[in-house]
């Protein structure tokens, strides 16, 4: 059997299938769309620029997603929504499930997407969960976590911290 037959039949079958994106990675700007809101708002990253956005890929089968996400609303509450956006999109799932999860936590303020075909997600190129970007005042990724634990709180906000105006800093907690 010829190899190079074979090489350019494996090419041509590559070529046929969907392409999955890459992750943004630091300096990147990310696909800026990231769905509707749930008061069908379109969240659009270019209308956030001069604050600091978490954009996280969560699903409601996710332990680790189901622990960050409170963690971010109080981050959401303490900073406020003036210097910081949250916005916690929803991989694959039935808009059921996605609404049960909101329902079930209405105390968590944070900016809900529902992806249910994934189109958001896969753009983002996001394979596993939890997946987060934290993007700079001007838009463009700063940071990247994949998956979540205590232990890496800490790195968390100070990432975020690093990239707030120091007058946002200075406010007492609370005060956003």
């Amino acid at each position: 059997m010829n190899t190079g037959y074979v090489l350019a039949a494996w090419l041509a079958l590559a070529a046929l299938l969907p392409a999955h994106a890459q992750p943004p990675a630091r300096g990147d700007l990310p696909p800026p769309i990231l769905g509707k809101d749930r008061a069908g708002e379109v969240v659009d990253l270019a209308q956030l620029r001069g604050k600091v956005v978490i954009v996280t890929f969560w699903a409601s089968w996710c332990g680790p997603c189901l622990k960050e996400l409170p963690v971010l609303g109080g981050f959401q509450n303490v900073v406020g929504r003036d210097a910081l956006e949250v916005v916690a999109v929803n991989f694959k799932e039935p808009r059921q499930a996605f609404t049960h999860i909101v329902r079930r936590n209405p105390h968590i303020d944070l900016t809900w997407v529902h992806d249910a075909r994934g189109s958001v997600s896969d753009r983002y190129g996001v394979k596993s969960l939890p997946h987060m970007f934290i993007l700079d005042h001007d838009g463009k990724v700063a940071f990247v976590h994949v998956g979540y634990s205590e232990q890496s709180l800490p790195q968390i906000i100070d990432q975020v911290l690093s990239l707030l105006p120091d007058d946002v800093k200075a406010r007492p907690a609370g005060t956003g």
